[in-house]
């Protein structure tokens, strides 16, 4: 059973919030690791549904969600660029090796930025406590690890994330559109993310045709 939101869902078509740059230096400093497997494409969009969701539930702290979000897959700048599709999208692809390598990397990445701009031990070992196990662990820890989880899966739902992620995993973009209703939807934890997938899911299949193009 999904957690049901407590405000307003907003299911439009993603886009940056307003007036939302008071991460920009925290932006600036992974400016190297968003450019391994698209990350300068998946975090922005990623951050930005995990702002939406912050907005269903405002009992969440968002600023835990917001770092852990824009930090959670900076590990894959460390790992062997050549394996992240070969082993990270095949297979049994949520127990491959590389996905516990990016998570303990991403863990990395933080203890080493976040102290810098101001962020104290507390706050660090919180938001590493969510990267930590982000795509391998089978539980969510929290409310602030739920809303991270279902953020970095919703961006899947968008063309953006159809485009690349259906070239990652070797399947059309209608086979996986299917491949997102079936598995990755029953995933999500949040009434909210649904409601943000489902609506993003059929804006993707009416604009690829996923019903023609087969």
């Amino acid at each position: 059973m999904t957690l049901p939101a407590l405000s307003p869902v907003d299911t439009s078509p993603i886009a940056a919030a307003a007036g939302c740059d008071d991460l920009d230096p925290l932006w600036r400093a992974i400016v190297t690791e968003s450019r391994a497997r698209s990350n300068d494409i998946h975090l922005p969009i990623s951050f930005a549904f995990a702002e939406r969701l912050c907005d269903a539930y405002p009992a969440a702290d968002a600023l835990v969600v917001r770092v852990a979000i824009l930090l959670h897959d900076t590990g894959w700048a460390r790992v062997d660029e050549s394996k992240i599709v070969s082993e990270g999208f095949t297979g049994d692809w949520r127990k491959a090796d590389i996905r516990f390598e990016h998570e303990r990397h991403g863990c990395d990445i933080a203890r080493e930025v976040l102290p810098g701009l101001g962020y104290d031990e507390d706050f660090v070992t919180r938001v590493t406590d969510i990267i930590d196990g982000h795509d391998t662990r089978p539980v969510s820890r929290s409310l602030e690890d739920s809303l991270v989880r279902d953020a970095d899966r919703l961006w899947r739902f968008t063309p953006t994330g159809i485009a690349l992620a259906s070239g990652w995993f070797s399947l059309t973009p209608a086979e996986y559109t299917r491949r997102l209703r079936l598995e990755i939807v029953p995933e999500l934890l949040t009434d909210a993310a649904v409601q943000m997938a489902e609506a993003d899911l059929a804006r993707s299949e009416a604009l690829l045709k996923t019903d023609l193009l087969t």
